[in-house]
């Protein structure tokens, strides 16, 4: 089952107190970016926070599973989306804990 996009919309509305979130879709799914960096997948109308020390510590008895078949596991929010201020907390502190993503190399002409 894929996400709804209204879904998507729905968590974009949720985080909206925070600059620079957006989704992308991403091969049928969606992710969830603050700025450049991607802090949560968006599978099968669930959200997979990327696993941190940061999240860890704002959620009581974090989730965890994987959002697709052989991914790594990352937390699963459900409860902090009733929440609208813990949701904002937990994408802010994620994105924080998060390296900045590597640089693309440019491809050469051939």
């Amino acid at each position: 089952m894929a996400t709804d996009a209204s879904f998507a919309d729905h968590l974009l509305d949720l985080a909206s107190a925070l600059p620079g979130v957006r989704v992308k879709k991403m091969f049928g799914e969606y992710g969830l970016f603050v700025g450049n960096k991607m802090v949560a997948s968006i599978c099968d109308n669930q959200v997979f926070l990327k696993v941190t020390d940061a999240g860890r510590a704002l959620l009581n008895e974090p989730l965890l599973g994987p959002p697709y078949p052989g991914a790594k596991d990352a937390f699963v929010i459900d409860e902090a989306l009733d929440d609208r201020d813990q949701f904002v907390r937990l994408l802010r502190a994620t994105e924080a804990a998060l390296p900045e993503p590597k640089q693309k190399q440019p491809r050469s002409a051939k």
